[in-house]
């Protein structure tokens, strides 16, 4: 939308956006604020209240000076942020905006819980900007002890200005409570914890009710009432106006005069209820909302029956809070937030604003400095170099993988088949957005046969270059290619095509980004405050504050959102190792223990096995993923029994071991051969996933390719029998794009994918072998059904260096078996004896080294026969032919 500008608006229309640098404001203290601490003085005509022992007695209307604590400021009492202001008091938001998270722990909340800051109902019509720090002429103001307001019988207020002239003054009422002046200076600048408590409109307890609004500059302002009347207002002090009338709280709007323009009239933000419930607030305090997204942010929303955007940020440590846009000239001092309680939430709804708008957050610390920020619960933000959050739309997207959904969920996720294309989005093929992708990946995958794929990290990120791993919007899907719905649609067309998606998510750090999550309210907030466990010093990174329960909530309702949101089939966890040991990548003296005086982060397990448990829980078929190194035991156990609770782990040991075999010479092979085959001394441990990722294949570490001895032939000759071993390992696969037709040169997320190489009949020869192992693993339960479990896995010959081949058994619950051979030396092996389980006829379903796929076309003939004759303590043996650097699979004919 383009944001509405005002005659009498100091900024242009066409203003850069402020958001990309820091604000002046926050290079300078600001005024002394005026904390939770300061209450609205009381009515004149309301009973005394005598001040606290502690606090001096003081003149009503005397403004202390900036440096005095609020303590110890005249008239000020110890409210506390639970202390109902109002006949709005404890009164919940429309029902239609609770989230469903929050209806479902009703019976959780405690009768007794604190009632919400309220002072305001009624209904909006338009976004008012008003221009901060500029009183009117001392002219049109009136002492603030005048407080006198008119009623009049004119008709309600239109978008135009109503004829003066017909207006019928009616008697006036007598003068209104005051507030002190100091009080209203820290309103008129944004810098008051309650401003809802002073502007809006608010009954007086006699009969009579009061509005009050900020319109500096004005020279008359006038609240139309609903159904009709006016109420002429009158200027109190520091362009806070206000007046007062017989009757009731009533919707009403507010028409102000300027002495450059028109007349303006808008509906007023500070006359609504707050949009965020007390069980919402409850989860939050209790870091159980597990739709947190639903409640904080910012969204579209019809309040009181007006549209318009509502706006809530957790800074628990800031003393004021302001919403700044495109919308206000950057500007929030028309905007400050209400504190809705001990939870430290800030709330606002801003009537007729639209999606799309950009925003930002103004904290005023307890530095008493302004800190602008991006907020945290964005939905939706600007491309780099800008980084403002933008208000996202609702969806409209109308999901139609229902029936893929309902089969996730019956069936067992590890029984079933994963191989996993994982990819760069910008990279793959640069210039298509999420919409534009659908179709050419979706051709491409199903040409592959993978059954999922695995994009690296979407959610907002300012530096490509960090590929999506130094998150800065951790609910914005990133704007580079294309809005929240354009994903949603790539990923419903993907499961239409029976293809799953996985997502990396990375909970362990974040950026310290100025303008993002870093000391967000002014002081560490989402980090760890110590920097023994705040810092990622290899990343030049912050540390979540994992034992902190609000963080903790926005990482687990984060995981959910992806998941349910976007309908993702499951999580990849970044960097787990890191978050499991308080001295990872540190030396000693450099990391503080845990309470126990050991080295794993006990803050940082709860969390992860509460957002797997939680994962699995709400979403039923998902699967989340670690990225673990380490030994540490019990990852993919569930967390009933003590374990982190994830579906899969990767196995990096044996991607590091036999990617350390692959890149010897073949003449030498025989030396290593414990590297191919000391995986599977503990491949039953764990749910392992085999990953050959983005990480083997940048920073100088070459391409698949390029880490293969031996001239052209024999290094795609390598990689088909590398890739064959994978596939027949106990585990499920990835790998990453590129390394599918055998990419030669090192990946950069800066350009494209070598797609020219594919036009080489040796590397097409690669991906027609990459199809057919998708298709005969799919196809063959004996390689995907029992993956974890040993009744999976026989050795039929593993300890050959000698010849450099390993071979096995693959097993499938109803006893069907692929015995699979494997040469990794130079030369083939002829009448290769080999023990079989059963007599009769094996059909050669894969051999690598076929002319197809670019081999020297060295085979069984398509059949392998054994016999009853007994072999290495089997009952069954067969000679065959061994291709080589190949790989053939056999299947029993039965």
């Amino acid at each position: 939308m383009t944001p509405p500008r005002f005659p009498w608006s100091k900024k242009s229309a066409d203003e850069p956006d402020e958001t990309a640098s820091t604000p002046t404001a926050a290079s300078a203290p600001a005024p002394a604020p005026v904390t939770r601490d300061a209450p609205v003085a009381p009515d004149a005509s309301a009973p005394a209240t005598a001040p606290k022992a502690e606090e001096p007695v003081t003149e009503q209307n005397e403004k202390p000076d900036a440096s005095t604590p609020v303590s110890e400021a005249p008239g000020v009492e110890h409210a506390h942020h639970a202390e109902p202001f109002g006949e709005y008091a404890g009164q919940d938001r429309d029902p239609e905006t609770i989230s469903p998270e929050a209806e479902a722990h009703a019976d959780e909340v405690d009768e007794e819980l604190p009632a919400q800051v309220s002072q305001f109902d009624g209904d909006a019509a338009d976004v008012v900007i008003d221009v901060p720090g500029s009183e009117p002429e001392a002219a049109t103001g009136v002492d603030a002890s005048a407080g006198v307001g008119s009623l009049t019988d004119a008709a309600p207020a239109s978008a135009s200005a109503p004829d003066s002239s017909d207006a019928q003054p009616a008697e006036s009422t007598p003068a209104d409570p005051t507030v002190d002046e100091w009080i209203l200076e820290a309103v008129a600048e944004g810098r008051y914890y309650s401003p809802h408590s002073v502007l809006g409109i608010h009954s007086l307890g006699d009969g009579r009710t009061v509005i009050r609004t900020r319109r500096p500059l004005a020279e008359s302002v006038t609240a139309h009432l609903e159904p009709g009347g006016t109420v002429t207002l009158e200027h109190a002090h520091a362009g806070i106006w206000q007046g007062v009338f017989d009757g009731d709280p009533v919707d009403y709007t507010i028409e102000a005069a300027y002495e450059d323009g028109p007349p303006w009239i808008a509906d007023d933000p500070y006359r609504f209820a707050p949009t965020i419930g007390e069980l919402d607030l409850h989860l939050i305090g209790e870091g159980r909302h597990e739709e947190l997204w639903t409640a904080l942010g910012a969204h579209v929303r019809t309040h009181g029956g007006i549209s318009g955007v509502s706006f809530a940020v957790w800074a628990p440590h800031a003393q004021a809070a302001r919403v700044v846009g495109d919308f206000n000239g950057w500007d929030g001092t028309g905007h400050a937030l209400r504190n809705m309680g001990s939870t430290g939430v800030w709330e606002i709804f801003v009537p007729g604003l639209e999606a799309d708008a950009l925003y930002k957050f103004d904290l005023l610390g307890q530095d008493n400095v302004w800190h602008r920020k991006a907020d945290p619960m964005a939905r939706f933000a600007e491309q780099s170099p800008g980084t403002a959050s933008i208000v996202s739309p609702p969806s409209t997207h109308e999901w139609q993988d229902a029936a893929w959904l309902e089969q996730r969920a019956t069936t067992e996720v590890h029984r079933r088949p994963m191989s996993v294309y994982e990819m760069h989005v910008g990279s793959w093929r640069p210039g298509l957005g999420y919409r534009e992708l659908a179709e050419p990946l979706i051709d491409y995958v199903l040409a592959l046969g993978y059954t999922h794929v695995e994009f690296m990290p979407l959610a907002e990120h300012p530096f490509g270059g960090s590929w999506g791993y130094q998150v800065t919007g951790y609910y914005a899907p990133t704007s580079r290619f294309g809005n929240a719905d354009d994903l949603r649609y790539l990923i419903d067309r993907l499961h239409g095509a029976g293809i799953g998606v996985l997502l990396d998510w990375v909970p362990g750090h974040f950026p310290k980004d100025g303008w993002a999550l870093a000391n967000f309210d002014g002081q560490p907030l989402y980090e760890h405050p110590d920097p023994r466990r705040g810092e990622q010093k290899d990343w030049g990174t912050l540390v979540f504050d994992f034992g902190q329960r609000q963080v903790k909530n926005f990482l687990v309702a984060n995981a959910l959102y992806w998941l349910e949101e976007f309908h993702v089939d499951g999580l990849r966890v970044d960097a787990v190792a890191s978050m499991l040991y308080l001295d990872y990548s540190r030396k000693e003296g450099e990391w503080l223990p845990n309470e126990h005086g050991g080295r794993e982060n006990l803050e940082a397990i709860s969390l992860l096995q509460e957002a797997n448990a939680t994962a699995y829980k709400r979403n039923p078929g998902v699967v989340v993923i670690a990225e673990e190194s380490t030994s540490w035991p019990g990852v993919t156990k569930p967390t009933s029994e003590g374990g982190l609770g994830f579906g899969y782990k990767w196995n990096m040991g044996w991607m590091h071991d036999s990617l350390e075999y692959i890149q010897e010479d073949p003449l030498y092979r025989s030396y290593h051969h414990n590297e191919l085959t000391f995986s599977l001394v503990y491949a039953f441990s764990e749910n392992f996933l085999l990953p050959i990722s983005h990480d083997e294949v940048v920073h100088g570490k070459g391409s698949l390719f390029s880490k293969m001895p031996g001239d052209h032939w024999q290094k795609l000759a390598n990689m088909r029998a590398y890739l064959a071993f994978m596939w027949a390992h106990p585990g499920k696969q990835l790998l990453f794009m590129g390394q599918e037709f055998g990419q030669q040169s090192e990946w950069s997320e800066g350009r494209g994918l070598d797609w020219w190489t594919l036009d080489q009949p040796s590397h097409q020869g690669l991906f027609d072998l990459v199809s057919q192992l998708n298709k005969a693993y799919v196809a063959n339960p004996a390689l995907w059904e029992l993956d974890a479990s040993h009744q999976g896995f026989e050795w039929l010959d593993g300890g050959d260096a000698e010849r450099s081949v390993v071979s096995f058994i693959r097993w499938a619950e109803d006893g069907s078996a692929i015995a699979v051979f494997v040469n990794f030396s130079g030369a083939p092996h002829n009448d290769y004896r080999t023990g079989l389980p059963f007599a009769g006829e094996w059909d050669e379903i894969l051999n690598t080294d076929a002319a197809a796929f670019g081999g020297s076309g060295v085979g069984n003939m398509g059949t392998v026969t054994a016999t009853n004759d007994p072999w290495a303590g089997r009952s069954a043996s067969a000679s065959m032919t061994l291709p080589p650097l190949g790989a053939v699979w056999l299947k029993y004919r039965g």
